[in-house]
């Protein structure tokens, strides 16, 4: 494909109505089990046949594994330390859903 040059290229995208977003810092696409984090990346948007679409490039990306921590278990080590709920998660979170790590986090002192 040749490169187009700037007048051409302006002159494309406003008659496909589109647009680069100003100022984006990141984009996070969620997933059920994670993440993907893409980071200063050019966001365009497409506006064709009454729909829009995002083009995301560039960027760096960073993908994060989602844990999930039942109540269940927040509550099993807030009984267990004695912590608050928010310290309890935070532990969970951090030992990656470990009960057992997360309880020895907090009571090593």
């Amino acid at each position: 494909m040749m490169p187009m040059n700037p007048k051409q290229l302006k002159k494309l995208m406003k008659q496909l109505d589109m647009r680069q977003l100003e100022g984006v810092k990141e984009v996070i696409i969620r997933m059920e089990d994670k993440e993907i984090i893409i980071r200063e990346p050019v966001v365009t948007v497409i506006k064709a046949m009454g729909e829009k679409m995002y083009q995301i490039a560039g960027g760096h990306e960073e993908e994060r594994v989602i844990i999930k921590i039942s109540e269940e278990d927040i509550k099993l080590v807030m009984e267990q330390t004695g912590v608050d709920y928010e310290t309890a998660k935070k532990a969970l979170e951090e030992s990656g859903g470990d009960l057992a790590e997360a309880i020895l986090k907090l009571t090593e002192n």
